[in-house]
């Protein structure tokens, strides 16, 4: 049985670099996938899953680090950042954001392809599988790629505060999520036992994605532990 190809999604709004990729990678038996802004990579990415992801970012429509988050916000795929900036504060602020290697351009094409071996061979060993970017109950329609949320065929309106909480929750559904957690990542490091915070954000999450607020059937409660998210 011959396997699958590792799929590789290059971000990057440069059409030399693109194209030396695409040959070099397409020559060794990856296949490509390209994508020249942020949003198109996002779309790409919930699409075709890919093995890994190179990209630049420094991209015309978003900062590269912001589609970092898109993408963790539901995958866990090997993203290499391949960038001409080369600061150490720019490559410490990829990497909290959820990067797993940083090339500086100009760059040597052996040492990119030696990195993205080693990217996808960490993927196979680890058995990453990745979560549907979209997450779908009899009402709610989560898209987590696009962060977006209908109800009942409606879009949904939530805050960047609404949106971190219930992206967590869905993330880890069928999960015990502890209050600490919740607000940790949500909130920072200082709003650890701040948990009022989450008892009035659960509540807003209630009333504009539950048929039944008070009787709540996937935003739980978890007394004195923390919150779970119920398909």
């Amino acid at each position: 049985m011959t396997e699958r190809p590792s799929t590789v999604l290059v971000v990057d709004d440069e059409p030399q670099i693109v194209r030396a990729l695409r040959i070099n990678l397409s020559a060794r038996g990856y296949k490509v996938v390209t994508a020249h802004d942020g949003a198109a990579a996002l779309r790409a990415a919930a699409e075709t899953k890919p093995d890994v992801v190179v990209l630049d970012l420094g991209l015309p429509d978003m900062d590269g680090n912001e589609v970092i988050d898109g993408l963790r916000g539901w995958s866990t795929v090997p993203i290499i950042v391949l960038s001409a900036r080369g600061d150490s504060t720019d490559k410490v602020r990829a990497l909290d954001a959820g990067a797993d290697d940083y090339v500086t351009k100009p760059f040597g094409m052996d040492e990119l392809l030696a990195r993205l071996r080693a990217a996808v061979r960490r993927s196979a060993v680890t058995g990453a599988d990745d979560a549907s970017a979209v997450v779908e109950t009899g009402s709610l329609r989560i898209d987590l790629a696009a962060k977006r949320v209908r109800r009942d065929g409606a879009d949904v309106h939530l805050t960047k505060t609404e949106w971190g909480v219930l992206e967590l929750l869905v993330r880890n559904r069928g999960r015990l999520v502890a209050q600490k957690q919740l607000l940790h990542e949500v909130w920072g490091p200082s709003y650890d036992t701040e948990s009022h915070y989450l008892r009035v954000y659960l509540a807003q999450l209630r009333r504009k994605l539950e048929a039944e607020p008070s009787r709540p059937r996937h935003l739980l409660t978890e007394p004195g532990m923390g919150y779970r998210f119920e398909m």
